[in-house]
């Protein structure tokens, strides 16, 4: 009986803690495919946030609702039920039990985001979603978005925010889309960063505590291991 309890207290002693970390930042900044690495090598759940307010976007458009007219968007906004899968090997996301894991990447999506994710009703209902998740994550979390270290977490243990120049970022959204205009990628990339710094609730910002990381010089592989470095420092302090 004494080595089971003295075996569970060892396991205890020895397993990393539990920490909540918060990736912010704009797009093309690389903060999709670095939470999602640095969750699955340090054994975290993973939430993308973004594709929840794509979610709820696609829902709307599907739905007949006109995303441009702020108050049909918030009567709508608790209707939809968004199920995200916090698997970083393989993150899910489902509306009304339907996959959403294509269909809200359509441009059609994301040139319309920005006018429903500033709308307060549909912030407070996705904001109150991505706690419920963050809390029930046991081992912890990486969440990714533009306001968890602000809005959305703001108690998180770690909290960083990636920037990129804006050349940076372009370049490595047109290598994403195949084909596209690398000058018509960087003003929607520009236009996406006014829209989500200049909304009244919860804009894009940095969080006066956040560990903020250039990644305009930096490989894919290089961010990663920073920010895994940086994880490992917030556990063992814990």
């Amino acid at each position: 009986m004494s080595t089971t309890v003295e075996t569970a207290s060892a396991a205890a002693r020895t397993a990393p803690a539990a920490v909540i970390v918060a990736i912010d930042g704009p797009s093309g900044t690389g903060k999709s495919s670095t939470s999602k690495a640095v969750a699955a090598q340090l054994g975290l759940s993973y939430l993308d946030t973004g594709a929840q307010y794509r979610a709820i976007t696609w829902w709307m458009l599907n739905n007949g609702i006109d995303v441009e007219d702020a108050t049909e968007v918030a009567t709508a906004a608790a209707k939809p039920v968004i199920v995200s899968g916090t698997d970083p090997a393989a993150p899910t996301i489902t509306v009304d039990g339907e996959d959403a894991s294509g269909p809200i990447r359509t441009q059609e999506v994301t040139s319309r985001v920005s006018a429903v994710s500033a709308v307060p009703e549909v912030r407070t209902r996705i904001t109150e979603l991505q706690r419920t998740i963050a809390a029930a994550a046991e081992r912890g979390i990486v969440v990714e978005g533009r306001d968890i270290g602000t809005t959305v977490l703001p108690g998180a243990d770690l909290k960083i925010f990636l920037t990129a120049s804006p050349e940076a970022r372009a370049a490595r959204r047109s290598g994403e889309l195949k084909g596209s205009d690398l000058a018509a990628t960087k003003a929607a990339l520009i236009k996406r960063d006014a829209a989500d710094s200049g909304r009244r609730t919860s804009p894009l910002a940095k969080a006066d505590d956040a560990v903020e990381v250039d990644t305009t010089e930096l490989t894919l592989q290089q961010v990663i291991e920073c920010v895994v470095t940086l994880v490992e420092e917030k556990r063992a302090a814990k």
